[in-house]
Formats: C-alpha cells, structure tokens, sequence
C-alpha cells in the first residue's frame, strides 16, 4: 500500500495556482500511478482538511536541446484539489 507522504510529491507554485488558491483549490505534484481516491485520501491524511473534488492531469515531458543533443524532461501528472468552503492548507498561508 501507498504512503500518503509517497503520493504526494510536492505543491505546484506559480502565478495561475496562487491565485487559485483564494477559490480554495490546490495544486500539487502527484504519484504517476495515484488515482483521484488516493489523492484524496493523502491530502485529508496529510493536511486534515475535507476534499470536495481531485481533477487530475498527465503534463507531458518537453523537447530540450543542448547544442547538438536532445533529451526530453520528465512526464508527470498534476492535481488540482477543491477543498470544502472555508478551508484552507496552512502550507501556503505566506504566498
């Protein structure tokens, strides 16, 4: 079974996911084999808030080239995590 400290990789931080954070969702870096009801669980385990909806998306790697050779970044999946009205994840009080 899933740690919930493994599902969860760490918060996505820009401009967008700050100023959704006032409509109370939060977004996060997730687990590639986590499904929504595990994202779920781990935030309410972790943070002990009450989860209205996990949406989920898979970010696919970028082209990058360094002089002559190409590579790609890594592929991973995001979470964009509605909390219940009122609530909020003292994580990001600060920003």
């Amino acid at each position: 079974m899933k740690n919930s400290y493994d599902i969860i990789i760490k918060p996505v931080i820009t401009e967008k996911t700050v100023s959704m954070m006032e409509e109370g969702k939060y977004t996060f870096r997730v687990l590639k084999s986590a499904n929504k009801f595990e994202i779920k669980n781990a935030i309410q385990d972790i943070f002990k808030v009450n989860v209205v909806n996990v949406s989920t998306m898979n970010v696919k790697g970028k082209t990058k080239r360094m002089g002559r050779s190409e590579g790609k970044t890594a592929s991973w999946k995001k979470a964009i995590v509605t909390l219940k009205e009122g609530q909020q994840i003292e994580v990001f009080e600060g920003l």
